[in-house]
């Protein structure tokens, strides 16, 4: 009889847990499994092919295969508890020295995560299991903070928050923006800023640091879009509905195994009739970026491209607002100045004539919107064409005053703005949806459209504001524009 047989024969029950130790160290997968009741002791665990990928990954970046780690994954799918508490809590099996910082959008969450991580490893199963040769130091045991005598440590704080002193092996962010903020462009600015800025700090040797971002996108221009713009990052990608166009493959060999079109990522839990619900509570938008991890959804959101209905040219007739929504920039860089002009016919349809648009520092942006109004007044007459520029809130009145003295002799005046873009946009996109608004058809048709059909999770809306602009300044007056005071009495002498 072998040693073994022996062993099993004269302990069975110690010979199983050395055996599931042996394991556990060996995977992450497996210790997930085997610490799961400790945590969620009164919910079964539904294990899913979902965590073996996410286990896979995380296990490449302990290895030092991957050294850049984006996971898009939708909400609801365990990835908090397998990234910021069963993979360090697992890391100091094999690795005790490793040190980590975890961060997400709010502190309360961060925390809740770093004291799971700690009571995993001060329960009597890890210390059973393993048998660490270090313990947790005594002066160093917070929340947010804890060291082992290996000096290895697990630093938590929130998005935004200040890590000075700190730098670790990895730095780690689990959902880096609320999803109330998604439309936020401040808040997103200020997570990007804190991640290039302030993380990109905090590790002890970038040669070797790694980086690993979670997290469901939200917006074309949320954290996840920014690192992929920028590259260099391995991207594992799992949408709740399978799009073979996008099937997610990564450095490590792995590829989603699925193979028909919207085959469902976590079907046992996230069925047909919850993400049916989901779509409805959620909206197009949201959904496409929860569960597709496509902020864009592929045929649009609030505009499709379908809703224009397409013309060679616009009526003669018609009453015309050039509305500008001004931009301040580097050439090629930044938000865009875009000058959209919109007619309404006696029909009371609408039509985008021509929009001028570009990326122009003030002095110039500002001569191109005076030979707009010039060429406006040339091509369809003095007075015809009422020029609005917007005044968002916050922008000095100044700024839209100057421009508006600039258009002495023109019909021009400033449009102070006071709801959120989406709101402003809601009743134009309401008319393009009915058909109700007409396109001429030019060689701007396509930047144009390129802009509107991804609002408002886009990286830049500007064509959004002037359209939304020019047609609630139209929609809202029953009459005719007022024409030009000369125009009238030409028109005056003509009758007599």
């Amino acid at each position: 009889m072998t040693s073994l047989a022996s062993w099993l024969q004269k302990d069975p029950k110690a010979a199983l847990r050395s055996l599931d130790a042996h394991l556990a160290r060996r995977s992450l997968a497996e210790f997930v499994r085997q610490g799961w009741p400790l945590l969620e002791p009164g919910t079964p665990l539904i294990w899913n092919w979902h965590l073996d990928a996410i286990c896979e990954h995380l296990e490449a970046v302990t290895r030092g295969q991957i050294q850049r780690l984006l996971i898009n994954i939708p909400p609801g799918h365990m990835k908090s508890l397998a990234v910021s508490v069963f993979w360090p809590a697992w890391e100091w099996v094999v690795a005790p020295e490793t040190r980590s910082l975890f961060a997400s959008y709010a502190m309360e969450l961060a925390i809740r995560d770093s004291v799971r991580c700690r009571d995993l490893i001060q329960s009597d199963w890890y210390q059973e299991a393993f048998a660490p040769e270090w313990q947790l130091r005594g002066d160093q045991n917070l929340k947010s903070y804890f060291e082992n005598t290996e000096k290895g440590f697990r630093f938590c704080l929130s998005v935004g928050g200040r890590a000075t002193g700190f730098r670790g092996n990895k730095v780690v962010v689990d959902d880096p923006l609320n999803a109330k903020e998604t439309y936020s462009e401040s808040a997103r600015e200020a997570c990007l800023f804190w991640w290039d800025k302030v993380m990109s700090t905090r590790l002890n040797d970038p040669r070797t640091g790694t980086r690993v971002i979670i997290m469901q996108r939200l917006h074309e221009s949320d954290l996840s879009g920014h690192v992929l713009k920028a590259g260099g990052y391995e991207h594992l990608c799992l949408p709740s509905e399978f799009d073979p166009s996008r099937r997610s493959r990564t450095c490590i060999g792995w590829e989603d195994p699925r193979r028909e079109d919207g085959e469902l990522l976590f079907p046992e839990v996230f069925t047909r009739p919850v993400l049916d619900q989901a779509k409805k509570d959620l909206g197009p938008i949201d959904y496409a970026g929860q569960h597709g991890q496509l902020p864009a959804p592929m045929e649009g959101a609030m505009f499709q491209a379908h809703w224009f209905r397409r013309a060679p040219a616009a009526p003669a007739k018609m009453d015309l607002v050039r509305y500008w929504d001004k931009a301040g920039a580097k050439p090629g860089k930044g938000d865009w100045t875009v000058g959209l002009l919109m007619g309404k016919d006696a029909d009371r349809v609408y039509w985008i004539v021509d929009v001028v648009r570009g990326q122009w520092q003030a002095d110039e942006r500002n001569q191109v919107i005076l030979e707009t109004a010039k060429t406006d007044r040339q091509k369809y007459g003095r007075g015809r064409v009422h020029t609005y520029i917007e005044q968002p809130p916050g922008l000095a009145k100044e700024s839209t005053d100057a421009v508006v003295r600039m258009l002495a002799g023109f019909h021009a005046e400033g449009d102070p703005v006071h709801r959120d873009k989406i709101e402003r946009a809601e009743p134009v996109s309401s008319q393009a949806r009915a058909g109700n608004l007409h396109l001429v058809e030019a060689d701007w048709n396509a930047p144009y459209l390129a802009v509107m059909t991804v609002f408002p999770n886009g990286q830049h809306d500007d064509d959004v504001d002037a359209t939304s602009g020019a047609f609630n300044k139209l929609a809202e007056t029953q009459a005719p524009l007022p024409m030009d005071p000369l125009d009238v009495l030409r028109g005056i002498r003509r009758a007599n």
